[in-house]
C-alpha cells in the first residue's frame, strides 16, 4: 500500500465530483483490463450499469476472466490498474480472499475523490479457476476498513440517509474497538473514528488526513445530527441516488 499522497481538499468537495470524468476513468479501466486478458469481459455493474449513479457513486466493475487465467489476472490486477493511474491502495474483501472463483478488490487511486473507490469483482468463468489459487496477500486491516466506513457514512449523510450513516459509523467504530458508538453528530463521530483508527495503525496517517479533509469540506451538512441543522442552518443533506 502507498498512502503517501497528501490530502487534497479540492478533490474531495462537490466541485471535484464530475460524473463525466468518472465515466471516462471507468472506461479507461475497462479497456486496460480487456487488453491484459483477451477473451475476458470487463464491464460496469451497480449504479453505473443501471444509469442511476449520482455524483457520489463509486465505480463498480465486474471482470469475468477465463478459468485458467483467474490466478494470473488476480496477480496482475495491481499493475494493470496502476498503469491507468497510480494506486493509493489495493485491498481484497476479507469475505472473498480465499475464493477460487470470485475475488472483490477495493482500489483507491491517487488524485481521485475518496468517494470514487473502484470495487472490482474478478470472476472465474466456466465453473472456477483451472488450478489452485492462493489466498490474497495484501494489507487489509480493521482500521483501514473503518476509514472506508467513515467515507461511506459521509456519502450517506450527503444523500439524506441518516440511518445508513449511523449503521456505517457503528460498524466502523466496532471494528476499531471504540469505547462508544455513533452519537448522530456526524462530523464529531467521523473525526473520532478517524482519530482512533490512526492510533491503531499509524501508517494510515495520510489516508486519515484525506478522510478528515473530506469531512471538513462537507462540514456545513455533517455538523448537525440526523435531525438537527448544521452550522449554516442546512439539514441532513440532499437526497441522492446510486450506489
Amino acid at each position: 500500500m502507498d498512502e503517501r499522497a497528501p490530502a487534497n481538499r479540492g478533490q474531495e468537495c462537490a466541485e471535484g465530483l464530475d460524473p463525466e470524468r468518472r465515466a471516462a476513468f471507468a472506461e479507461e479501466l475497462v479497456r486496460a483490463l480487456a487488453a491484459y486478458c483477451p477473451g475476458s469481459r470487463p464491464e460496469p455493474r451497480g449504479s453505473l450499469a443501471r444509469g442511476t449513479a449520482d455524483a457520489y457513486s463509486d465505480i463498480d466493475l465486474s471482470w469475468t476472466v477465463p478459468g485458467d487465467r483467474f490466478a494470473d489476472c488476480l496477480a496482475a490486477a495491481r499493475d494493470v490498474l496502476g498503469a491507468v493511474r497510480p494506486l493509493d491502495s489495493l485491498r481484497t474483501d476479507p469475505d472473498t480472499r480465499e475464493s477460487g472463483e470470485r475475488r472483490l478488490l477495493f482500489a483507491a487511486f491517487r488524485g481521485l475523490p475518496l468517494f470514487w473507490r473502484v470495487d472490482l469483482e474478478v470472476v472465474a468463468a466456466e465453473g472456477g479457476a483451472g488450478g489452485p489459487v492462493p489466498p490474497a496477500d495484501d494489507d487489509w486491516s480493521r482500521p483501514a476498513s473503518a476509514l472506508a466506513n467513515a467515507v461511506a457514512a459521509t456519502k450517506a449523510v450527503l444523500r439524506g440517509r441518516p440511518e445508513d450513516a449511523r449503521g456505517l459509523l457503528e460498524r466502523g467504530l466496532r471494528r476499531i474497538d471504540a469505547p462508544e458508538g455513533a452519537s448522530g453528530q456526524w462530523f464529531a463521530d467521523i473525526l473520532r473514528l478517524v482519530g482512533i483508527a490512526v492510533e491503531r495503525e499509524p501508517g494510515l496517517g495520510p489516508l486519515a488526513d484525506r478522510v478528515r479533509a473530506l469531512a471538513e469540506s462537507h462540514r456545513a451538512v455533517l455538523g448537525g445530527g440526523p435531525d438537527g441543522p448544521g452550522p449554516d442552518g442546512s439539514r441532513g443533506g440532499a437526497p441522492g441516488t446510486g450506489g
